[in-house]
Order: structure tokens, then C-alpha cells, then sequence
């Protein structure tokens, strides 16, 4: 599979949960793979996640099947009441990404599905750092975002990114196109980086 891109297809105007939630429904009985950003997180071996933009919870379900803490953090209340509905027995926070402060770190902090994108630009630099502030001693930020301007605010570029990303205390360790690994070159839409402390 190719890195399902989920947001690729939604606009900030969709973002409800019931139809957020509805739409990934139907793509599952279509027989789509649902769960690429999941096994990419835990192929990092976490004992726990932050969910950054956990939307209605399909990451953060699947991880917490396979036994992981996870918690799962979004600004819309909409998202987060589904998200609880979804998943009993998972640590859910309505709150804003840009001033995030949970008090504690986790062995990944994953960005899924555009995140960074649906951020206003002048609060980008500040959701890559109070993210990363949530990221352990030896853990990875991993953030998947398009390249193409389509989504959200629009254009988030990966020296801008980075450049946040060094300024809050991580470094670029890996780059791919989507999140089965694909290889990433100068033509690429996508970009799934991970970020070390």
C-alpha cells in the first residue's frame, strides 16, 4: 500500500466527527488499509504514544490494541467525542497542539494525516516545538504531511519544518514518501520524516 493519505481527501470544512469517522468506515469495507501510520510507529518499538492530531482515533485505536499507552490529542471537540466513543480505556484531550503541555514524554509523537498543514503558519514553529517537548530522551517525532500545497493553510516547507524541528532539540534521521517506507526524492507529494532527540 502507498501510504493512505486520508486527509489528502478532506477539507477543514469536513472535519466533524461523525462524517470524518464515517467516511474512514466506508473506505474500511472497501477493503483499504487502514492501519500504515500504525505499523510505521510500531516498528519503533513504543511503550508509549502521543497522538498529535488524532483525529477520531484510528491511530491511536490500533495502537492500543497491540498493547501501547497511547494519548490521544486534538482541538476538535467533535473529533475527540468520537474518538471517545471509539476508544474506551484510551487517555483522550481535547486541546490545542500549539501550546500542548501534558507534563510528561513519550517514546513517539506521531503527526498523522497533515497535521502541521491545518496549523496557521504563524503557529507552526510553535506546535513542531510543544510537540517535541513531548518526545523522550532517546524517542522520534514522526510527522506526515503533502508537499503540495493543497491542504489546510497550505504549503509547509520541509527546510521550514526541519529548521523548527532543530530548534526544538531534534534531528532529521529518516525521510520517506509515504508510510510503508517509500523512497522520498525532490519530486515527491508526500513526506514522512522522522525526528530523533
Amino acid at each position: 500500500m502507498q501510504g493512505f493519505n486520508f486527509m489528502t481527501e478532506i477539507s477543514g470544512s469536513d472535519f466533524d466527527g461523525e462524517a470524518y469517522q464515517a467516511r474512514f468506515d466506508a473506505l474500511t469495507r472497501t477493503g483499504m488499509d487502514m492501519h500504515g501510520e500504525a505499523r510505521l510507529v510500531m516498528s519503533f518499538a513504543p511503550a508509549s504514544v502521543l497522538d498529535a492530531g488524532c483525529g477520531t482515533g484510528r491511530v491511536s485505536i490500533e495502537l492500543a490494541k497491540h498493547g501501547i499507552e497511547v494519548v490521544g490529542v486534538d482541538v476538535n471537540a467533535s473529533m475527540i467525542d468520537k474518538a471517545r466513543g471509539l476508544g474506551a480505556g484510551i487517555n483522550w484531550v481535547q486541546a490545542d497542539l500549539a501550546s500542548l503541555d501534558l507534563g510528561r514524554r513519550f517514546d513517539v509523537v506521531v503527526l498523522a494525516g497533515n497535521v502541521p498543514l491545518f496549523c496557521e503558519p504563524s503557529r507552526r514553529a510553535a506546535l513542531v516545538a510543544s510537540c517535541a517537548a513531548h518526545v523522550e530522551t532517546a524517542g522520534v517525532m514522526i510527522a506526515g504531511f503533502g508537499l503540495d500545497g493543497r491542504h489546510g493553510y497550505g504549503r509547509y516547507e520541509l527546510s521550514d519544518f526541519d529548521l523548527a524541528c532543530s530548534q526544538s532539540g531534534l534531528r532529521l534521521a529518516e525521510r520517506w514518501s509515504s508510510w510503508d517506507r517509500g523512497a522520498f526524492d525532490e519530486g515527491s507529494a508526500y513526506a514522512v520524516s522522522v525526528h530523533r532527540r
